[in-house]
Parts: structure tokens; sequence; C-alpha cells
């Protein structure tokens, strides 16, 4: 299956569980594309030791899983691009929803 993770929080607990779950989606042999957008886009400035969301992200892309984020909202939030967090278009996001089986958003 082909799935797509849209990520537009900055809540700590809800982002750490949505990697967990393309982590785990990824153990599946499923593939699996994260967007992030709007808050989204903090992921990594949010990360606690309990909800460590950069350890989750850091194993999801070593299991070959892809990473796309928001330019636009990276941009208002002066965040360069980086290989964690790397700047894309709506272009990028419209593919992953047209190319995904199923779309989950957090």
């Amino acid at each position: 299956m082909k799935l797509g993770v849209v990520i537009c929080s900055n809540d700590v607990e809800t982002v750490w569980n949505a990697v967990r779950f393309a982590n785990f989606c990824l153990m599946q042999k499923d593939e699996v594309k994260i967007f992030l957008m709007g808050k989204g886009v903090e992921y990594q400035k949010i990360s606690t030791d309990k909800f460590n969301t950069i350890e989750q992200t850091e194993k999801y892309l070593q299991d070959g899983g892809k990473i796309y984020a928001c330019g636009s909202c990276m941009k208002s939030r002066e965040q360069e691009s980086s290989a964690v967090c790397p700047i894309s278009t709506m272009k990028d996001m419209y593919d992953i929803v047209k190319e995904s089986d199923k779309v989950v958003t957090f």
C-alpha cells in the first residue's frame, strides 16, 4: 500500500504518534511519505525526551521513508531546508495525495 501522512500539528505527542505510525507502516512493507505543513514543520523544535520526534523521524528516514516540508510554512517560520526537513512544494503534496492509496492527517 502507498500511504501519505500529513502532519500539520506542533503538539509533540501528536507528531510523535504520527511518525510512530509511519514507522509501523514501513515495517508492514508499505511505502510511506510524510508531508509536513503549517505547525508540523516545527517537529524538530518540539522534541522532548518523552516524545522524541527527532529520534522517530531519523528511524523513519533510515528505514526508507520519505519526508517533505511545505516551503512557505518553513519560510514563514524562518527555517532552513535540511535532510530531515527538506523544503517542498504544494505540487509535492499534490503528488503524494494523488499517488497514495490512503492519506491520513495529524
